[in-house]
C-alpha cells in the first residue's frame, strides 16, 4: 500500500503528501472554510479529527498554553523557547493567515512563561517563573501594556522553612486559575521531584519545601480587591492579599474550575505529576479534589494512600505521625490517573461544536511512558467530579504486549474514575507521525478545541470528521531484531563494552535511574547483564540514539543540555565542574552512538533539502535530511551499481515503504567524507 493510502484512504500521488514538524501530511483536511488544516494521523474518538495549524516552520519552539483572545479570531500562545532563562515569548497565532506567516511575536524575553487565562475583566493574563501580569496583545507595542498583578513569586533564590537555599526550583512554572469571583490560585511547585535530600538513605527530618508561610509544594491564593479585578502593581508596591489553600501538592500544573466553584460542593480539580519511581507503573498520577486547608501527601504519601518508605522515620514520629492514615489532614486522590501521564492540562469542555462532551473534563497526559501521550474525557457529576467506581478499572498503554491494565497500588486494585479517549493512539508511526507531547488546552467560541504539542512544536486545532474513524495505525518503532543487532555491535566491540560501562555506571546508575526509569535495571544482574539491559531500554526509547549520529539524539542534547528540553539530569550543569571525569562520560556516550555500528560514517551531501533513499527494488523509502550522518555498510553496493549500502537510518526518515531485509541504499553521489 503506497504511504499516501495509508495516511488518508485515498489513492493520491505520493507527491501530495508532504512532512511538517514530523508528521506526513495527505490531501485530507480537517475542519470547513478559513478553519481547514491539514488532517494528522493519529488515533482519536470517532466524529472528531486533528488538524496541523502551526509547527516549527511557523517558529514554534517549545509552546506550553494557549488561549482566545475575547472577540476576536487570533489566539495568544506562550512558547517558553526551552529551559534558558529569558528565551521565553508570548506569541500571536492567526489561523487565518497563510500557512507559515501565522505566528508574530507579541513579548520577548520572558523567564518561563507558561500559564494564560483570560481575566474577569476579559483581558489576557500570563505567568512567568516569578510574576503574573495582564497585556493587551493587540497594542501596537504589547510590552508597554504590561501590568504586574502579582509579584515575587517562588523561581529563583528561594529560602525554604529550615533555612536551606534553593537556587532555582525543579518546578517553576506557575499554572493559575480565576474563579468567579476573581480570586487567582497559584501553582507555587517543589524545588525537587522527592524531598530526599540522601537517595538510598533514610529520611528523619520533616520536608522543608512544604513547611511554613509560604511553602513550595503548594497551590496560593490571591484576593482582588472588591469588584474582582486585581490592582497593577509598581516594584516595591506588596502582594494582594493570599493565603495557601492546599499543600502536599508536587507540581499543580493542570488546574480545572468547575462554573460555579466557589459555591459549597463544586469542585476544583488538580491533576497531580506524581513522584518519579523506577517502575515504569508506579505511582499513579492523581486527580485530587482541592478542598482549603488540606495536604494531598507529597512526599510523605503516594497512590490512595501509601506511605513513601523513605520517610517512614518521620511517619512514626513527630507532626506526621501516621499521616497517610489521617483523614482529618490529609486527602486522598479523588481519583488515581494513568502512571507517570504527566498531565500538565485540564479543562472543562463547554462549546457548541460537541454536544455530547458538554461539561465534561478533559485531560492532557504529556507523559512519554506508555499510559501517556493522550487526551481523556471524563463523565463528572452535577457538581464537577469525575464518577469514581469500583475496581476493576482499566486504562491503555500503547506499544506493549498487554493493551490495558487495571489501576493498581501496592494493597492491589484500586477504585478509580473510568475515562474514554478523545486521542488515544499518539505513539510515534515510522512514515506517519511523531510522539505527541499535549500541553495546554482551551475551547475556542466555535467550540473547537485547541493544543498545543511542545515536544514536536505544534499547535493542533480538534473538530468534527464524519463517518467512522479510520482503523488504528500500528506500533513500528525500532524492532526488537534491531535492537538486538545493535546490542551484538556493541558486545563485539572491546572498546565500545568498555565505553558502555562507563556510561551505565557513571551516568545512568549514579544520576538517572529512580528519576524517569529503573532503565531496565534490577537487583542482583551482573555487569554484563546490566549493560545489555541499558542499552537495550535506551535503544527502544523515541529518538534517544541515531547509530552512528550521536549529534542527532535526544541522549546527547538531554545529557548537554542542548536545545528546548531540560538538561538531565537537574542540576547536571554543574557536574562537569564538581564531579571528575564526568565529561569524559559524556564524550564516551557520543563515541558509544557514534561507532555503535560497523562502517563508514558519511554525510548527506549539500543540495536538495532532503535526499530520497531506496530499497535494493527501487522503492522511495524516505528522504534523508542533507549534512545528516549515515553509516556507509557497502560503499559499492552488490548488485546495484552507482549505489551505497547505507544502515537502517534514522526511523524519523523512513517512509514505511521498506523493510530491514531489504536493505537501504542512497546513491553514491549524493554522499561526502565526514570531516
Amino acid at each position: 500500500m503506497a504511504l499516501a493510502v495509508l495516511l488518508t484512504g485515498n489513492p493520491v500521488a505520493s507527491s501530495q503528501t508532504l512532512k511538517k514538524s514530523g508528521y506526513t501530511l495527505g490531501s485530507e483536511q480537517c475542519g470547513s472554510g478559513r478553519l481547514s488544516f491539514p488532517k494528522i494521523r493519529i488515533d482519536m474518538k470517532q466524529g472528531f479529527c486533528a488538524g496541523l495549524v502551526a509547527g516549527e516552520d511557523d517558529g514554534l519552539i517549545f509552546p506550553r498554553s494557549i488561549v482566545q483572545i475575547p472577540g476576536h479570531d487570533l489566539f495568544v500562545i506562550s512558547d517558553m523557547g526551552g529551559w534558558q532563562r529569558t528565551d521565553g515569548r508570548l506569541l500571536i497565532l492567526d489561523p487565518h493567515a497563510a500557512d507559515g506567516k501565522r505566528i508574530r511575536e507579541a513579548i520577548t524575553g520572558l523567564e518561563y512563561p507558561f500559564g494564560l487565562a483570560i481575566g474577569p475583566d476579559s483581558k489576557v493574563y500570563a505567568s512567568t517563573a516569578e510574576m503574573i501580569f495582564r497585556f493587551d496583545p493587540l497594542a501596537s507595542n504589547p510590552r508597554s501594556t504590561m501590568e504586574t498583578i502579582i509579584q515575587g513569586l517562588p523561581g529563583r533564590r528561594t529560602t525554604l522553612s529550615d533555612g536551606t537555599k534553593v537556587a532555582e526550583s525543579s518546578h517553576s512554572l506557575k499554572q493559575f486559575v480565576f474563579d468567579k469571583t476573581g480570586r487567582i490560585f497559584v501553582n507555587v511547585g517543589s524545588d525537587s521531584d522527592d524531598c530526599i535530600p540522601n537517595p538510598g538513605k533514610p529520611v528523619t527530618k520533616v520536608c522543608p519545601t512544604g513547611e511554613g508561610t509560604s511553602p513550595l509544594a503548594s497551590i496560593w491564593m490571591f484576593t482582588p480587591p472588591n469588584g474582582g479585578v486585581f490592582l497593577a502593581l509598581k516594584p516595591a508596591d506588596p502582594n494582594p492579599p493570599r493565603e495557601i489553600y492546599a499543600r502536599g501538592l508536587r507540581n499543580s500544573m493542570a488546574l480545572a474550575l468547575h462554573s460555579r466553584f466557589p459555591e459549597p460542593g463544586f469542585a476544583f480539580l488538580q491533576g497531580e505529576n506524581g513522584r518519579d519511581l523506577k517502575d515504569f507503573f508506579k505511582p499513579n498520577e492523581e486527580i485530587n479534589a482541592i478542598e482549603k486547608g488540606k495536604h494531598y501527601g507529597w512526599p510523605y504519601c503516594y497512590d490512595l494512600a501509601t506511605p513513601s518508605p523513605e520517610f517512614r522515620s518521620v511517619l512514626q514520629n513527630g507532626p506526621y505521625r501516621n499521616f497517610c492514615n489521617d483523614t482529618a489532614i490529609y486527602k486522598p486522590p479523588h481519583s488515581l490517573l494513568p502512571p507517570h501521564g504527566a498531565p500538565l492540562g485540564m479543562l472543562y469542555y463547554h462549546g457548541s461544536k460537541f454536544p455530547e462532551l458538554e461539561g465534561k473534563l478533559l485531560v492532557a497526559l504529556h507523559g512519554y511512558r506508555p499510559a501517556g501521550s493522550r487526551v481523556l474525557i471524563y463523565d463528572v457529576d452535577d457538581h464537577g467530579f469525575p464518577k469514581v467506581i469500583a475496581p476493576p478499572v482499566s486504562y491503555k498503554v500503547s506499544c506493549e504486549a498487554v493493551p490495558s491494565r487495571a489501576f493498581e497500588t501496592d494493597a492491589g486494585r484500586a477504585p478509580a474514575a473510568p475515562f474514554d479517549e478523545l486521542i488515544s493512539g499518539w505513539h510515534r508511526v515510522n512514515g506517519a507521525r511523531p510522539r505527541g507531547a499535549p500541553v495546554g488546552l482551551t475551547v475556542a467560541a466555535d467550540g473547537a478545541i485547541w493544543l498545543v504539542e511542545d515536544k514536536n512544536k505544534t499547535v493542533i486545532r480538534i473538530d468534527r470528521a464524519p463517518g467512522d474513524a479510520p482503523d488504528p495505525l500500528p506500533c513500528d518503532m525500532r524492532t526488537q531484531a534491531q535492537i538486538d543487532e545493535l546490542v551484538g555491535f556493541v558486545a563485539s566491540d572491546p572498546k565500545n563494552r568498555a565505553r558502555l560501562t562507563a556510561v551505565r555506571s557513571g551516568i545512568i546508575e549514579k544520576h538517572c535511574v529512580g528519576c524517569h526509569s529503573d532503565f531496565a535495571l534490577k537487583h542482583g544482574q551482573s555487569d554484563a547483564d546490566k549493560d545489555q539491559a541499558a542499552l537495550k531500554f535506551m535503544l527502544s526509547q523515541d529518538g534517544w540514539i541515531y547509530p552512528g549520529d550521536p549529534d542527532s539524539g535526544k541522549l546527547r542534547a538531554r545529557l548537554r543540555g542542548f536545545g528546548a528540553e531540560r538538561l538531565m539530569p537537574p542540576g547536571g550543569e554543574a557536574l562537569p565542574k564538581t564531579e571528575p571525569g564526568y565529561a569524559r562520560l559524556l564524550d564516551l556516550a557520543d563515541y558509544l552512538a557514534g561507532t555503535m555500528v560497523p562502517g563508514t560514517r558519511m554525510k548527506v551531501k549539500q543540495g536538495p533539502a532532503e535526499r530520497d533513499f531506496f530499497s535494493k527494488t527501487g522503492k522511495i523509502c524516505g528522504q534523508i535530511p542533507t549534512t545528516k550522518v549515515v553509516i556507509v555498510t557497502q560503499a559499492e553496493a552488490v548488485g546495484k551499481p552507482g549505489f551505497s549500502r547505507i544502515y537502517r537510518p534514522a526511523d524519523a526518515f523512513l517512509s514505511g515503504e521498506c523493510t530491514d531485509a531489504d536493505g537501504y541504499y542512497i546513491p553514491q553521489k549524493a554522499l561526502v567524507p565526514l570531516r
